[in-house]
């Protein structure tokens, strides 16, 4: 499994000063109870963070065009209509799918088209898997025009434990549903805000992989 380039420089630094602190205790005390306690403890953790870094090589095996795809793995926690009032200023069907620690934080764009906008807003750390994460946390939003007119707003929330995102984005790039939008490092969410009228393909609670489920298919008279 890839390691995500995000984790990389993190990944080097624990194994160091976890190397060193293991060392240390080894010449201080030598082998026994703590030393071999501590080594346990810090495998666990460096194994912990290496998983939540991994980077695996996705491409969406169908034809994509008229589909939106999970742009992230995790847990659908939201299918509701909501008037978004950041930025579009409509209402829309928001899906929400909520990333544990388990889950590959990689983030993949929804749809093909090009990157209309770009715009990260500070804000609070509430647990993500709340509906006011969407609008209280610190976030990253990202509207998509697909090929076919439509307007697709996609936002990277953090949680309680996310401190950083990470969009990779920019205004006017091309973009497609096997490349990754941004990463989000440690627990977080992903809003998905469609037209209104959008079919669902998924339910509450169901397990979806990012730039691999189908979660909605726009109406076809939007984009024929």
């Amino acid at each position: 499994m890839k390691v995500h380039r995000e984790g990389t420089g993190l990944l080097l630094s624990l194994f160091t000063i976890l190397f060193f602190i293991n060392l240390a205790i080894y010449h201080i005390i030598g082998k026994g109870f703590l030393f071999y306690s501590v080594f346990c403890l810090s495998t666990i953790l460096f194994f912990l963070v290496l998983n939540f870094f991994r980077s695996p090589f996705r491409r969406f095996p169908y034809d994509s065009e008229g589909l939106v795809i999970a742009p992230a793995d995790g847990t659908i926690v939201a299918i509701e209509e909501v008037m978004e009032n950041e930025v579009l200023h409509e209402k829309r069907l928001q899906i929400s799918i909520f990333m544990s620690i388990f889950n590959v934080h990689a983030n993949w764009f929804p749809v093909n088209g090009t990157v209309k906008y770009v715009t990260h807003n500070p804000g609070r750390f509430l647990a993500a898997y709340l509906p006011k994460s969407s609008t209280e946390n610190e976030r990253s939003t990202i509207i998509i025009t697909t090929r076919s007119g439509i307007n697709i707003l996609t936002r990277q929330i953090a949680g309680a434990i996310a401190q950083r995102i990470v969009t990779y984005a920019k205004v006017g790039d091309k973009c497609h549903v096997d490349e990754q939008m941004g990463f989000i490092k440690f627990g977080s969410r992903v809003d998905v805000y469609l037209p209104v009228g959008t079919e669902v393909l998924i339910e509450m609670d169901q397990k979806v992989t990012g730039n691999q489920t189908p979660i909605a298919r726009l109406e076809k008279c939007n984009y024929q």
